[in-house]
């Protein structure tokens, strides 16, 4: 069956990972298995290509579950069980690693509120009301990639002394031919692979603790969102050699250390790829309703990191950018008063 639930073999109710824990758990009987030991239906099962075309039940309560064509974990809108669309997860589907939750939803709230008081400039309403219209926890989807450069790099550089002799003050400059040949190696290195999340508010999430990860095993994902990826490692390639470039940029300026000036004349990266694993990081997703607008948040799932857009309130921020100003001005002032002797 392509539609997979985990239910307790005490009680027969629905299993869900719980990120306390690391567990699958009984929402009622409380037992707990470590996912470690359990078997992986998506190796004991072949499922049929075409999963967008196919219908699926869910098998608590026979419901039709109507899913996004991205979505492979969900849950049944009609009973609440927490469903696995299998046949999403095979194959080239099929996710290499895992980092699981390690913030249950009651913690993700409590720092999300957190957060919202700590904003400087957000207005009063924002920080003290609870407008959280919705929180879901999902597993994005991820590319991690091993890159391996290799950097030619020619250039001028100079060195400009200057020096007094008698009356006189000379500058020297000294002229040098530059060339490097390096080889840098990225491990690793995190791209979205999801359409419906914004590229600027996954890469602020990041770090994800790598330490954490773990071999796909399908129960992480019981009572939770999943999606598979909406392009391939060979469709961000591109995405992945630009978003290494500054840090390229940024070693090759710290091998030509000691110069005046460097005017580099040709500059050659050959990027290639050795392998990128299909991921799926933890992230919190928060809906918040403000002054009839929606915004949308996101909390990386292991570290309780919160990035977003939150409303700014205009007289906050005139007040400090007034007060900003106030400090220059009595500042300026003070010293101009000690210049022109008052302290004297």
């Amino acid at each position: 069956m392509p539609v997979i639930e985990y239910k307790c073999p005490n009680c027969g109710s629905g299993m869900v990972f719980d990120s306390e824990t690391g567990a699958l758990s009984c929402l009622s009987c409380g037992r707990k298995d470590n996912i470690e030991q359990l078997s992986d239906p998506l190796t004991q099962h072949v499922f049929l290509e075409g999963d967008q075309a196919r219908e699926y039940h869910c098998n608590s309560c026979g419901a039709v579950i109507m899913t996004e064509a991205e979505t492979s974990a969900t849950t049944c809108t009609f009973c609440g069980s927490a469903v696995v669309l299998g046949d999403r997860l095979t194959g080239e589907l099929a996710p290499v690693k895992i980092i699981p939750f390690s913030i249950s939803k009651e913690e993700a709230m409590k720092a999300f509120r957190k957060w919202c008081r700590n904003g400087l400039l957000t207005p009063n309403g924002f920080m003290t009301a609870d407008r959280i219209k919705g929180i879901t926890g999902m597993y994005v989807p991820f590319w991690l990639y091993d890159l391996n450069n290799k950097i030619e790099v020619q250039g001028l550089g100079t060195k400009v002394k200057k020096y007094t002799s008698g009356e006189y003050e000379y500058t020297e400059t000294q002229h040098f031919d530059i060339y490097r040949q390096l080889r840098l190696n990225f491990i690793r290195l995190p791209i979205d692979a999801s359409e419906k999340m914004k590229d600027e508010l996954m890469d602020k999430l990041e770090p994800f603790p790598y330490d954490q990860l773990k071999d796909f095993k399908t129960p992480y994902l019981a009572g939770y969102i999943a999606e598979k990826y909406s392009y391939n490692d060979e469709e961000l390639f591109p995405r992945a050699k630009e978003k290494i470039r500054e840090y390229i940029d940024s070693y090759i300026s710290s091998t030509v250390s000691g110069y005046t000036s460097v005017n580099y004349t040709n500059k050659h990266i050959d990027t290639t790829l050795k392998k990128a694993d299909y991921t799926l990081f933890p992230v919190w997703i928060v809906h918040y309703d403000y002054d009839k607008s929606e915004y949308m948040f996101a909390m990386n799932g292991q570290t309780g990191k919160v990035v977003g857009k939150p409303p700014i309130s205009k007289a906050k921020a005139a007040m400090w950018f007034a007060g900003i100003f106030g400090v220059s001005f009595v500042s300026l002032k003070l010293i101009s008063w000690m210049m022109g002797g008052g302290f004297l």
